[in-house]
């Protein structure tokens, strides 16, 4: 028997003391010598475990100074696609994703495994807790909240697996996906269809919405109901199953307010009443050049502002109008600097100069107004689709009007523009079985800088390789069942 998590952290790794209830952020105390039976004799030792799985989802993985977490992966998936590009190679981290190439390789170390670690670290975490929390003391209340998490966050690190490692849902319902684990286990399994994994991401979802509603949430980064329908909007738009991706979108985005006009130029790095959820990242636990900001911010003093500066295509920057609050979070063509280059994003700005601390946006209310938009046109309901979309998009520019023909173009624009840097590219290109396009001349990508200005749909360069290490390990996987 091949122990395939050997290299996987196990629930202990991930714990993080809870210390203080009363602060505002999860002031935690790493600790790797806490025994599961220890922690989990009492629901409060599982929100220790839940809170140092949080915190798993936006901290370094290994030496790299591009894993840190889920903005890692968001910044991969919106580099691998059209509408973002580097300035210049810089330190060169991320240039292979940009180029393509990154998840081609299947060596330790390599995008595709760093991934599937950390999706799987998740995972192995999250099914300690559901398999311990019911003989755990404590009120019934919390239990429940803390397995509608743990349910949830296996359901969103699921579909991150399902499609990095193979195409999209619709068609390719039948092809191997990744390795379905729904209890703690030592025991290699093999890859489970796209269909399955779907299926058990649903089923997760619909019990994680059950037991949070009317659960309180404890911090900002824990998943409460909202959130959990959420990730089964965004799930539904991936299956195309339209009518859900629909209610649940509307339903996850009551009681969010839309940032406005004013607040959206400072609306990334800060939770506010537009976020559904997000990542709290406390000064003193940040990643700093390891993390989503020093990538980003071009003003931060980290990557991007050597050189690793990402921008927005001039083909996608020329489609926003003057007036449009969303113009203004690039620098505009003819006014940059060596530091904040034209067509450079500040986006994604530290609320404070000199702090690393800033919260990861992993949800908001305009995402889901965009499904709930795309949805309803693509159900025939025209009418609605274009009030859900001027609601939105006139928070940002008030003289904005949705046009009577076109309307999907419209809405995909629309998701483009405000979705931008927020990992939804590759995602979407999947979906919708779209080529890569990068245009040279007209545009503003560098032929040299790229390498990959085109590729068509589903080539099967999209797909990361499973790792050597898993297929070494997982007797249950052989080089056969590698994605090629």
């Amino acid at each position: 028997m091949k122990n395939i998590f050997k290299k996987l952290s196990p629930v202990a790794l991930a714990l993080l003391m809870l210390t203080s209830c009363e602060k505002e952020y999860l002031d935690t105390l790493p600790t790797d010598q806490v025994a599961n039976e220890t922690v989990f004799q009492s629901t409060d030792g599982a929100y220790v475990a839940l809170n140092g799985t949080y915190r798993s989802l936006w901290t370094s993985l290994g030496t790299g100074h591009d894993a840190y977490g889920q903005k890692a992966v968001d910044l991969t998936m919106d580099l691998m696609g059209n509408d973002m590009m580097h300035h210049t190679q810089g330190y060169s981290w991320f240039i292979a994703d940009y180029r393509l190439i990154a998840g081609a390789s299947a060596a330790a170390g390599s995008r595709s495994a760093v991934e599937w670690q950390f999706y799987y670290r998740t995972i192995t975490n999250v099914n300690n807790i559901l398999a311990n929390i019911e003989t755990a003391t404590g009120p019934d209340v919390d239990k429940e909240n803390i397995m509608g998490q743990s349910l949830a966050l296996r359901a969103y690190c699921y579909f991150y697996l399902a499609n990095l490692y193979q195409h999209t849902y619709k068609g390719h319902e039948t092809a191997p996906a990744v390795p379905l684990y729904t209890e703690p286990t030592i025991v290699g399994k093999p890859r489970a269809t796209v269909q399955e994994v779907y299926t058990q991401i649903i089923a997760d979802l619909t019990q994680a919405e059950t037991l949070l509603t009317d659960k309180p949430r404890r911090h900002i980064s824990h998943i409460n109901v909202a959130t959990a329908k959420g990730i089964r909007a965004r799930v539904a738009l991936q299956m195309e199953d339209w009518q859900v991706a629909a209610t649940k979108a509307a339903e996850a985005r009551q009681g969010t307010t839309l940032m406005t006009a004013t607040a959206y130029p400072s609306g990334f790095a800060k939770y506010n009443s537009e976020w559904i959820w997000g990542l709290e990242v406390p000064n003193d636990q940040a990643t700093i050049y390891a993390s989503f900001f020093s990538h980003m911010d071009p003003a931060a003093g980290g990557y991007a502002t050597l050189g690793n500066q990402k921008k927005i295509t001039k083909e996608l920057y020329d489609q926003i109008p003057v007036g449009d609050v969303r113009k203004t979070v690039f620098r505009t063509p003819g006014t940059g600097t060596s530091t904040i280059p034209d067509y450079a994003a500040t986006k994604f700005k530290l609320p404070t100069a000199g702090s690393w601390a800033g919260d990861y946006v992993l949800m908001r209310a305009s995402e889901m107004y965009l499904i709930e938009a795309e949805a309803k046109a693509r159900l025939g309901q025209e009418a609605e689709a274009i009030t859900t979309l001027e609601t939105l998009v006139k928070t940002r520019y008030p003289e904005y009007v949705a046009p009577s023909t076109n309307l999907l173009d419209e809405i995909l624009l629309q998701r483009r523009i405000e979705l931008w840097g927020e990992g939804f590219s590759l995602l979407d290109l999947k979906r919708l079985k779209l080529p890569l396009n990068r245009p040279i001349g007209a545009g503003n990508h560098n032929a040299t800088l790229a390498q990959t200005l085109t590729l068509p749909a589903e080539d099967p360069k999209w797909l990361f390789r499973i790792p050597q290490d898993e297929i070494n390990q997982n007797e249950a996987i052989n080089p056969e069942d590698q994605n090629l």
